[in-house]
């Protein structure tokens, strides 16, 4: 399986070095992508669809938190470490799997596309997180596997929260009430 993780990812990073404007593309997706998202969460907040913002934002916590639960039980090092490839954004030498840059992205996208009011976005949403996965790799950063990895550990927070969607409703509307109080 290594053996096949770093031959796709080969095949991903030697595009890499090969046009300055993709790579340019290419870094400001790896490293922007989340804030594009935090900005679409804010703006699910403010145009009134405060729950799917909520619902959205418990995937990702809950995402997040398995990729640490994952991190502390298996390391796996990043390309660069294993001397491979092109690296063209500087990152710490830390466990690369699951990516939590992508699990945070697909855990918001897909829970979108769960929402019977959203799922348009949450298409879009998850071409986009694809796309950062794929630049994750691009700059060197990831191995595809990593990538596979967050998609599949955000389904199973996304399914988590689907599953406690009636229990998370009380705390939505604790906090949307309390929000409403403060500011309106």
């Amino acid at each position: 399986m290594d053996h096949l993780n770093q031959n796709i990812f080969s095949l991903i990073n030697s595009l890499a070095n090969k046009n300055h404007f993709l790579d340019i593309v290419m870094v400001a997706v790896a490293k922007g992508m989340p804030y594009i998202f935090i900005g679409l969460l804010f703006y699910l907040w403010f145009s009134g669809r405060k729950e799917e913002a909520l619902y959205s934002g418990f995937a990702t916590t809950l995402g997040v938190v398995i990729n640490f639960i994952i991190a502390s039980i298996y390391f796996h090092s990043r390309p660069f470490v294993d001397n491979l490839g092109v690296t063209l954004i500087s990152h710490k030498a830390d466990n690369s799997f699951p990516s939590d840059h992508t699990t945070f992205l697909f855990s918001i996208a897909l829970m979108l596309l769960t929402l019977k009011s959203t799922r348009v976005l949450g298409v879009i949403a998850t071409l986009f997180a694809l796309w950062c996965g794929v630049a994750r790799v691009y700059v060197g950063v990831h191995y595809p596997f990593d990538i596979i990895g967050s998609f599949f550990v955000s389904i199973v927070a996304v399914t988590i929260i689907t599953l406690l969607k009636n229990r998370l409703k009380i705390i939505n509307s604790s906090i949307i009430s309390i929000w409403n109080r403060i500011f309106q």
